[in-house]
């Protein structure tokens, strides 16, 4: 696989045995090096960047990369089929799995119990994946609306995601996405990662401005960064499986 318009392959900026995957994007404005849980990395390129100025980019940040790949290695999940249960830290809520194979598609859920019936395994997951993000709205969305309030900051709106390398992300127009996997976290590193995000309706970027901001907030907020990245190894692996 080559970068199109170029004669870039994958492996000439680092070893046949650490490739990368390249992805022209044409929503991209600046080259982006994505590691996602696992290891796997990803270079997002805008349209018409040269191959030398990709490579060059590699090269420059190969060192950060490849901390992020060691790290992002340690906390890939296995991928558990079907889990048997289902665990918030976030809000201590735990409830029992009962899943079973069926014909037609079907999710009921008491207070601490969730049935599932679908036609095989992968059925059952994608039930469980969207009863997890739906969930995730429901606790997560009034949480950051209402600290956003709290501190006088415009939201918009607030959609839920499953990503595998981002744990939020905030838009120009005051959308503020969160990943459905923050409810696998503690309430004092959730409440930092919608700082984060919040602070980026003042700030679109990370410069020492928003750095600032964040830290006028949450004093605590480097130990709290570190908390988040770790949080990736408490997401069990059915969440991501497809």
């Amino acid at each position: 696989m080559k970068l199109p318009g170029t004669q870039l392959s994958l492996f000439e900026t680092r070893s046949s045995s650490d490739p990368f995957a390249v992805r022209v994007s044409p929503r991209a404005r600046r080259l982006t090096a994505r590691v996602h849980v696992g290891g796997r990395v990803e270079i997002v390129v805008p349209v018409g960047v040269s191959a030398r100025t990709v490579r060059d980019f590699v090269q420059r940040f190969t060192p950060w990369i490849d901390r992020k790949v060691a790290a992002m290695q340690c906390f890939a999940a296995p991928a558990d089929p079907v889990p048997s249960h289902i665990e918030f830290p976030l809000t201590s809520e735990k409830f029992a799995v009962d899943w079973s194979l069926a014909a037609q598609r079907r999710l009921a859920q008491t207070v601490q119990r969730i049935e599932v019936q679908a036609a095989d395994e992968r059925g059952v997951r994608a039930l469980l994946q969207g009863w997890l993000k739906q969930a995730a709205y429901e606790r997560l969305a009034p949480r950051l609306l209402q600290l956003a309030q709290e501190l006088n900051y415009p939201v918009s709106r607030v959609s839920i995601r499953c990503q595998r390398t981002r744990w939020g992300s905030c838009s120009t127009r005051g959308t503020v996405s969160l990943n459905c996997s923050l409810l696998s976290l503690r309430w004092e590193v959730v409440r930092y990662l919608f700082i984060h995000e919040l602070a980026h309706t003042k700030h679109m970027n990370h410069s020492a401005s928003f750095w600032r901001l964040v830290e006028k907030i949450e004093p605590d907020y480097r130990r709290l960064d570190r908390d988040l990245l770790a949080g990736w190894r408490t997401v069990p692996g059915w969440v991501f499986k497809t």
